[in-house]
Parts: structure tokens; C-alpha cells; sequence
């Protein structure tokens, strides 16, 4: 089978490659795509297939295709550096002043019967109200949590 994307390291690539590999701080993620490089370089010689590579670094053959493609289309340095998305995948559902009033509600008298309010009180109380169609426990929580 014929690969589209080769990987040929410098001397200097493979010596920053090695010393990624090598740091104690480095993580699990950044090893492997390391090891596939390392693996991946034709410089040293007839490199195994993907899949055989994929098996030695404990990977998926998914994973060897795009580390050799991101090395061949933009780089050493952009392949090892973890990617920071501009916005979050999934944008936060209380912001502003649903949080304003979700924390007002937290503060005012509880409901007759309850000594105070709960967490699960809470996020039937604001679906009630619609503040928001829908919403877990954990985020109310972690929105009473972030404030003091």
C-alpha cells in the first residue's frame, strides 16, 4: 500500500523527539505521538506498516494517519503541541444573569416544608420558572460553587 504522508525526521527532529520522549513531565498522549514518529521515520530506515505501529505504541491506526499527516503538512513543532480550540465544544448553558437569578433563588426562602434549599430543589425550581428548558444537578452546583 502506498502512503500519502511520509515521515522523515533531521537528525535535530529526531534528538527533540527523544528528549519530549524522555521528560518526566510529558504526557501519555504526547509519548505516543512520539513513538509513532519515531516508529513512522523513514530516515532510519523501512518503517512498519501503520497498523504494526498502531500495535507497538498502543494506539489506533487512525491515530498513526494523523500524526504522520500533521507531521507532513505543517510540521514537527505544531504535531507535538497540543491544540487550543478558540471556543468550547459545547457552549455553557448558564451565563450571565440566568446565573444571577439562579443564585437569587438559592438565596431567598425555601420552599414550605424544606429548611433550605437543595440542589435538586433548585433545578426544579429554575425549569419551573423557565430560566432554562433543561439543566443537571452538577451544573447548578458548580454555578453555586464558582460564586462566594
Amino acid at each position: 500500500m502506498n502512503k500519502k504522508y511520509h515521515v522523515l525526521l533531521s537528525k535535530d527532529e529526531v534528538k527533540r523527539v527523544r528528549e519530549i520522549l524522555h521528560d518526566e513531565k510529558t504526557s501519555k498522549i504526547l509519548r505516543n505521538r512520539c513513538n509513532v514518529l519515531l516508529l513512522s521515520d523513514e530516515a532510519a530506515g523501512s518503517p512498519p506498516t501503520q497498523e504494526e505501529i498502531a500495535v507497538r505504541c498502543g494506539v489506533s491506526a487512525v491515530t498513526v494517519y494523523k500524526v504522520s499527516k500533521e507531521y507532513a503538512t505543517l510540521g514537527l513543532e505544531t504535531c507535538l503541541r497540543r491544540r487550543v480550540h478558540k471556543t468550547p465544544p459545547n457552549p455553557p448553558i448558564v451565563t450571565g444573569e440566568k446565573e444571577a437569578r439562579i443564585i437569587a433563588l438559592a438565596c431567598s426562602e425555601p420552599p414550605e416544608g424544606y429548611s433550605r434549599w437543595t440542589v435538586r430543589l433548585l433545578r426544579d425550581k429554575v425549569v419551573e420558572l423557565g430560566i432554562v428548558e433543561s439543566i443537571g444537578r452538577e451544573t447548578i452546583r458548580l454555578t453555586l460553587k464558582n460564586t462566594t
